[in-house]
């Protein structure tokens, strides 16, 4: 059987001419929307193929609209230029479709999958997702509550029903702090998943320096010489240079493409992932600040927690769900304004003043 009549969804004109299309375009290793499947079969799209229709379905979600108001490094920043976690998922997805055209690959995967790949982030950031992986039974990661969100609480609690492919993507696109490209059985399963998981640490790496530095927490002169260097002096300038390499670097045959950064640039990322933990990831002001926030996510998942007719006065979905993993679910959905009204409306004495005109209605 040749890949043009294996699997496939079926019917649709305008749907199959794109299949088509991706069939004769693309690379060998390219996901094939023809090919993707679901948990559950639904018909499909007449004029969208698989990847296209999970990627609207992202888009037009409740948890992607929440995503403006999420905090990316810095919680209620005085300036309208810095960084949210909206906005750090929309260069996620430019860098990685970039990266995905120029390799021939699926660029449709590879949106729909970086779209997604933050749904589940919590409030105030990396910092909400410590405080809630302490109190929550068997912990909590941003990475499996994105899935958890796709899979269960978006679409009015029924799920959004995406393919395997986007699933895995979503699931697997966090690397931690090891090096870039460990492989391991945790690597996601396509190329696309892959190009969204590199393309995750070009753009934090890139924007959260340029944030640093418009907040006045380090100069440019702190930056080390040689990653100056070798980066720049500018947010595209920093992203340039790191997709540049990583075209250069991967092996590109016509059967295989493997992704690879110089050891060169794969030394100055790691050093400068280093500089951000360091001098601006635990700086005095950005703790201070993340202190109090750590505050209000540990208040309302033990007040909660603790309440719940409270918590279905709030989150009235929770009859559907089980106690302590309801809880999770409507805590890590807020938004850091929402989580901010809602304290201060729970706890009045507790002196919040950035929320006030908040909607807190139930979610």
């Amino acid at each position: 059987m040749d890949r043009a009549s294996e699997g496939g969804e079926g019917g649709g004109g305008v749907r199959a001419a794109a299949e088509e299309r991706e069939f004769k375009s693309l690379a060998p290793q390219a996901a094939m929307s023809r090919n993707a499947r679901r948990l559950t079969g639904e018909e499909p799209c007449p004029f969208r193929t698989a990847f296209q229709r999970d990627r609207d379905r992202i888009i037009h979600s409740k948890a992607f609209r929440r995503l403006a108001y999420k905090t990316q490094v810095f919680t209620n920043p005085s300036g309208d230029h810095y960084r949210t976690r909206l906005t750090h998922t929309l260069e996620v997805s430019q860098i990685a479709r970039t990266l995905a055209n120029a390799l021939n690959l699926n660029e449709d995967l590879t949106e729909a999958i970086a779209l997604g790949h933050d749904l589940g982030h919590t409030p105030f950031g990396h910092s909400g997702e410590r405080v809630l992986n302490r109190l929550h039974p068997g912990g909590f990661t941003h990475q499996a509550q994105s899935l958890r969100v796709v899979d269960h609480l978006g679409k009015e609690s029924h799920g959004l029903n995406l393919t395997l492919e986007v699933r895995d993507g979503i699931l697997k696109h966090s690397k931690g702090q090891g090096p870039i490209f460990a492989r391991s059985d945790e690597d996601p399963a396509t190329l696309e998943g892959q190009l969204v998981r590199v393309s995750d640490i070009i753009a934090y790496l890139a924007h959260d320096l340029d944030d640093a530095l418009r907040a006045g927490l380090i100069k440019p002169d702190d930056l080390p010489p040689e990653l100056l260097a070798a980066f720049g002096p500018r947010s595209s300038t920093r992203i340039g240079a790191m997709v540049d390499d990583l075209l250069i670097a991967s092996r590109i045959d016509p059967d295989r493409i493997r992704l690879a950064f110089s050891p060169a640039m794969e030394n100055n990322l790691l050093e400068l992932r280093e500089f951000l933990y360091r001098r601006v990831y635990k700086h005095r002001n950005l703790s201070d600040s993340l202190s109090r926030s750590d505050l209000i996510i540990e208040d309302l998942y033990r007040t909660f927690a603790a309440d719940r007719n409270l918590l279905l006065e709030y989150y009235p979905i929770a009859a559907r769900l089980e106690g302590p993993q309801a809880v999770c679910d409507f805590v890590a959905g807020m938004t850091d304004r929402y989580a901010q009204a809602l304290h201060q409306r729970l706890f009045p004495k507790a002196g919040e003043i950035s929320a006030a005109g908040v909607d807190i209605q139930p979610f």
